[in-house]
């Protein structure tokens, strides 16, 4: 298996994971599809959205597949007044990953990460490696420390 930016980000900071290979299905890239074929339930496996807000500019937000990201709450966490999805089309030039693998780790720059409170829920989670086709599974806190996550009340 390949190892991902994402990947050697980790093991350059001596963190644990496992990299999880699946079938990717173009006609649906939801992390809800995804976390059926890693085998874990949606709320484990979190999808990380690129948001810009008025004030800090692009930030990214790392909620579960099975969730929505509640805007108003990322807004105010991350001392703004608003915040709006980034475009699709915006997101590969801003973070170096296309649709489907957007990882909170090794984009293009180093954006802030505000990360869903739930993920203190589970012992482990799943993201993008960077790349469609592939999940990295590790303990939440591995997780945080990675990126830097604030963690905050952010999905509905």
């Amino acid at each position: 298996m390949k190892k991902t930016n994402a990947a050697r980000i980790l093991d350059g900071l001596g963190i644990e994971y496992r990299l999880q290979e699946y079938q990717v299905n173009l006609d649906d890239l939801s992390a809800e599809a995804v976390a059926l074929k890693v085998g874990l339930p949606a709320q484990q496996v979190f999808k990380t959205l690129v948001v810009r807000g008025d004030k800090s500019g692009v930030i990214m937000a790392c909620i579960p597949g099975a969730s929505e990201l509640d805007l108003k709450a990322l807004a105010a966490a991350s001392g703004n007044k608003k915040a709006e999805m980034v475009p699709l089309k915006e997101v590969l030039g801003i973070t170096g990953y296309i649709r489907g693998g957007v990882s909170p780790l090794g984009a293009k720059k180093a954006f802030p990460v505000y990360v869903d409170d739930t993920i203190e829920n589970w012992p482990v989670v799943a993201i993008s490696a960077g790349i469609r086709g592939c999940q990295i599974i590790l303990a939440p806190d591995a997780l945080l420390r990675a990126i830097g996550g604030i963690v905050c009340a952010i999905a509905r």
